[in-house]
């Protein structure tokens, strides 16, 4: 019982995160940016839309806009209190999903039903796209359950 209501929980603050995150629509993009309103990179979304719902993470300091490992990566999101979901299950609003960009170059967003937000470099601001294949099938990242399991 306690289990699924600190899941519900947890479900209720990553929904939270997306609607924060779709707030942050428009926001520039800026390298190291964790502010909606001097600009925002990949990391710096995923971590002010969580913050924005209520869930205080430590945000990576001082990472590489490129050459940053992939474990590197997937550590910062464990430290943060995210695991990672297994193949078949199904995307929640909030999710954060790791995508991988040629040249090992890699990209964070927030994913929901049927769509993606993500600080888009390329168009220089925070962009919602729909939810395409490559995002679906991008490695992905459920809140714990008690904010810590990995």
């Amino acid at each position: 019982m306690r289990e699924e209501a600190a899941l519900a929980d947890r479900a209720m603050i990553a929904a939270r995160a997306f609607a924060a995150a779709r707030a942050m629509v428009g926001a520039r993009f800026r390298p190291q940016g964790c502010e909606p309103e001097t600009g925002l990179d990949c990391v710096g979304l995923v971590w002010a839309a969580y913050a924005a719902a209520g869930y205080g993470a430590v945000r990576p300091a001082a990472y590489p806009l490129r050459g940053w490992s992939e474990e590197r990566i997937v550590a910062a999101l464990e430290e943060a209190g995210l695991r990672r979901v297994s193949g078949g299950a199904a995307v929640r609003a909030g999710d954060v999903a790791l995508l991988t960009l040629p040249a090992r170059q890699f990209h964070l967003g927030l994913i929901g039903a049927h769509s993606v937000i993500h600080a888009h470099a390329g168009l220089r601001r925070v962009v919602e796209a729909p939810l395409e294949a490559a995002w679906r099938a991008a490695a992905h990242w459920h809140l714990a359950a008690d904010g810590k399991e990995r």
